[in-house]
């Protein structure tokens, strides 16, 4: 076995183990950043404690770190991209023949934990909503939008594709194509059909090459609405409803699942209009739904 590098030189050590990172793999110099200053890190901490050397620590050395990071404040993610700095130089250093044993062996990752998804109340709904000015043409136009999407919690892109075929204004309900070419119905309940109503009506016909566009939402050039612009709108109406937080159309879709499992609606359902093809794509709106009943128990609840 090759001779340990000294305890003293561990800049030199890191450095080696980039240089040879990057002729295996090509990373870019940010990821080799951020391995550098992990890595440094560690072995900072290492000497402040009169610890073992870097190439000379075990698993429970490794495993007093990440506790100390965590009783430090570190995120579970910073934590998981640690380790994941650590693998790589430990098990480097194994190929290269330095260490005979590699003490991250056995230590597992932190979960990272999946973000909850932003969603906004149902007064917060309601004041977008009433935001647009239905006495204009664009008014109605996003009116309809974003009662649509609230009410068939639509992704933003089968929102602004819905061509006019897709659209049963008698029966109430929307034909969508999602992921994977799957074809669902969504009802569109009334305030929605009432909106849409009013815009196709009286809003619509009246811009310019409206006949030639069969998309439902179209801008004042008859050109089919886009994401971007859909973007733009929902922030300048946010604005106007004096809501503050970041906001996006997937915002809509959010609030439709969380507001729906809050009144009781059955997971597989919400499934179902959601167009996920696997529950555990929607449960993780359960806990969305659970934090803002906790959130309503503490504060209402005389022993909350």
């Amino acid at each position: 076995m090759a001779e340990p590098v000294r305890a003293e030189e561990p800049a030199v050590t890191i450095e080696a183990f980039l240089d040879g990172l990057w002729m295996e793999r090509g990373l870019a110099g940010n990821t080799l950043a951020a391995y550098r200053s992990d890595l440094l890190a560690f072995a900072r901490w290492l000497d402040e404690r009169d610890a073992p050397a870097l190439l000379a620590v075990d698993r429970a050395e490794v495993m007093r770190y990440l506790a100390a990071r965590v009783a430090g404040g570190a995120s579970r993610r910073s934590s998981a991209r640690l380790l994941s700095a650590l693998r790589r130089f430990y098990r480097y250093q194994l190929r290269q023949g330095v260490i005979e044993h590699d003490p991250t062996a056995r230590v597992e990752a932190p979960r990272a934990g999946r973000p909850l998804p932003a969603s906004l109340s149902e007064d917060e709904v309601e004041r977008l909503l009433d935001a647009p000015d239905t006495a204009s043409f664009l008014g109605r136009r996003d009116r309809a939008m974003l009662e649509l999407l609230y009410a068939t919690g639509l992704r933003v892109s089968e929102l602004v594709g819905l061509r006019l075929d897709q659209v049963n204004r008698r029966q109430g309900v929307v034909r969508v194509t999602g992921k994977g070419g799957k074809e669902r119905l969504v009802p569109l309940g009334e305030s929605a059909l009432e909106s849409l109503e009013h815009y196709l009506s009286d809003g619509r016909p009246t811009i310019n090459g409206a006949s030639a566009a069969m998309a439902v939402f179209i801008t004042q050039r008859g050109r089919g609405m886009t994401r971007q612009a859909f973007w733009y709108r929902i922030r300048d109406h946010a604005r106007a409803a004096g809501i503050h937080q970041p906001l996006s159309p997937h915002t809509l879709r959010h609030s439709f699942a969380t507001h729906l499992l809050n009144h009781g609606a059955d997971l597989r359902a919400v499934q179902l209009l959601l167009g996920h093809s696997d529950l555990s794509t929607t449960q993780i709106y359960t806990h969305v739904a659970r934090a803002r009943l906790q959130a309503l128990h503490a504060a209402h609840h005389p022993r909350g």
